[in-house]
């Protein structure tokens, strides 16, 4: 990828045009990290780079960025420009071209306000950033609550830069962070998300999570995880503190890598136990069903958050289903083998784990479920049934809506071994049929 960007930077420059790498991948290389995207500043207008390139995309002509086509990937290549007045919180009303130095100056934060010329092998620095990258600090360029104005979203940013780098925050620029901390309401759901989810998906989560809680933002995108301060909980089951401290535990025993649907279902997973708090009448506290609704305001969240349906039914899946593991040594075979064939269990299992150990410590439960899944590794959990609907009406009988109450028997059976051909199986149907059809069966 760099040598392709490389010459696209020599053809502007061949052309008479300045062009040099700029912001978050001349970050990464000074850091030592890979960069996964390499953008392009130039002197050079937006028709002018059409016009050396055969295949462009105008992506933001009026801002002066087109995307460069090159060997199967894709650069920004964007004009020096400065920019006019936000009135929208998020762009500017107008650009006005400008020089390097210029385009530095209108950007957020010194560590992003940097430029690579890889043809002469030098860093351009006109706003102190490779100073602020080797001082491990994040701070905003020029006047941090003029650059929070312009941008909003900048406030989230800059939690997010400084947990991911492990950087702090200049105390000027969290000042103004603070100050103007309630102006990310005015942020579309959808960058918040995607801000939010970078945080999240990082090891340093539990370092973003305590940025977001110091500067106000989490009152404000999640007020229903800052809800859970001061929830108290039971201190036999939880002597590690309220609901709060509990899920931020939660969250720093999780893996490095996780999936979106586990490190979210971690973080709301509780959210429920506020609403649902009271004490019977010997004192003690209780959230009875607090599951289901922490499930339910959990989709609420993701919805507001513009999350994919897919990511909030895994999410909700995971939240709704934290409190059955405490009963998986008291399930029945068949139960316990629909239990672990759920396309969530991987994440359920994950989420279980980090919250026992957050809180009593025990995982019996965990490894007993650990222990099942490898006995029954030896053939599928949920194999092909051994009779179909095709199968009961092939024998004379009725269909409806008490096939699926007969399905679901013989697949109990089925899974408990009661029940291994198709023979066996039509046979038990048939010597047990009004039964079956009746109220006398029970749910499978």
């Amino acid at each position: 990828m760099e040598a392709t960007a490389t010459r696209i930077v020599r053809r502007l420059r061949e052309a008479g045009h300045g062009a040099l790498f700029a912001g978050g991948c001349v970050r990464d290389r000074l850091l030592g990290r890979e960069a996964h995207d390499i953008d392009i500043a130039t002197s050079a207008r937006p028709e002018e780079v059409q016009g050396l390139f055969p295949r462009t995309v105008a992506v933001g002509a009026q801002f002066g960025v087109i995307v460069v086509l090159e060997n199967g990937a894709e650069f920004q290549v964007a004009t020096f420009r400065a920019d006019g007045a936000y009135l929208d919180g998020r762009r500017p009303e107008s650009v006005t071209y400008t020089t390097a130095e210029g385009d530095a100056r209108r950007r957020d934060f010194t560590i992003n306000g940097l430029f690579f010329d890889p043809l002469e092998n030098r860093i351009l620095d006109f706003v102190g950033g490779e100073a602020d990258l080797k001082a491990g600090i994040i701070r905003c360029i020029g006047e941090p609550a003029e650059r929070f104005r312009e941008d909003k979203l900048r406030l989230l940013r800059a939690v997010r830069f400084a947990a991911v780098l492990g950087f702090e925050i200049d105390p000027a620029t969290w000042d103004a962070l603070l100050a103007r901390a309630n102006d990310i309401a005015a942020v579309s759901a959808e960058r918040i998300r995607d801000e939010l989810v970078k945080i999240f998906l990082h090891p340093s989560r539990v370092r973003g999570f305590d940025l977001l809680d110091r500067s106000g933002l989490l009152e404000i995108l999640l007020p229903e995880v800052a809800a859970m301060k001061g929830c108290e909980q039971p201190p036999e089951f939880h002597p590690e503190g309220d609901a709060f401290v509990h899920t931020r535990l939660m969250l720093s025993l999780l893996p490095e890598s996780v999936s979106i649907p586990l490190v979210f279902s971690v973080l709301f997973h509780d959210i429920g136990k506020p609403p649902t708090l009271f004490r019977d009448e010997t004192g003690r506290i209780r959230f009875n069903g607090h599951e289901s609704v922490s499930a339910a305001m959990t989709e609420k969240i993701l919805a507001r958050l513009r999350f994919s349906n897919a990511a909030t039914e895994a999410t909700a899946a995971g939240v709704k289903n934290h409190m059955a593991f405490k009963d998986v040594r008291n399930m029945r075979v068949a139960t316990l083998k629909r239990f672990l064939a759920r396309p969530t269990i991987n994440d359920e299992l994950a989420l279980h784990r980090a919250d026992c150990l957050g809180s009593h410590g025990l995982l019996d439960n965990y490894e007993f479920l650990l222990a099942k899944r490898d006995e029954f590794s030896r053939e599928p959990l949920i194999p092909p049934p051994l009779v179909t609907g095709h199968d009961l009406i092939a024998q004379g009988w009725t269909p409806g809506p008490h096939f699926k109450k007969i399905l679901d028997a013989v697949q109990v059976r089925q899974l408990e071994g009661a029940l291994t051909s198709r023979k066996d199986a039509l046979d038990w149907v048939a010597a047990n049929w009004e039964l079956l059809v009746g109220e006398g069966w029970p749910a499978a």
